[in-house]
C-alpha cells in the first residue's frame, strides 16, 4: 500500500490505524466529558433554584 508516495508495511498499517483508534477514543471521551459537565452545571443550576428561599412582599413568614 502506498501513501502519499511512500510504501508501506504491515507494521506502518497498524500503527496508523492505532493511532486513528486512539483519536476516536480521544475525541468519545471529550465529548462525554463536556456532556457531564453540562449536565453537572444543569444539576447545580437547578438545586439553587430549588434552595433558594422564596422572594415577595409575604416572606416574612405566615404571620405576615
Amino acid at each position: 500500500m502506498t501513501l502519499f508516495g511512500q510504501t508501506l508495511d504491515g507494521q506502518q498499517i497498524f500503527s496508523l490505524i492505532s493511532m486513528l483508534a486512539v483519536l476516536a477514543l480521544c475525541m468519545v471521551t471529550l465529548a462525554r466529558r463536556v456532556e457531564h459537565d453540562r449536565q453537572v452545571k444543569r444539576w447545580k443550576k437547578e438545586q439553587a433554584a430549588r434552595e433558594s428561599p422564596p422572594s415577595g412582599p409575604d416572606h416574612g413568614g405566615p404571620w405576615g
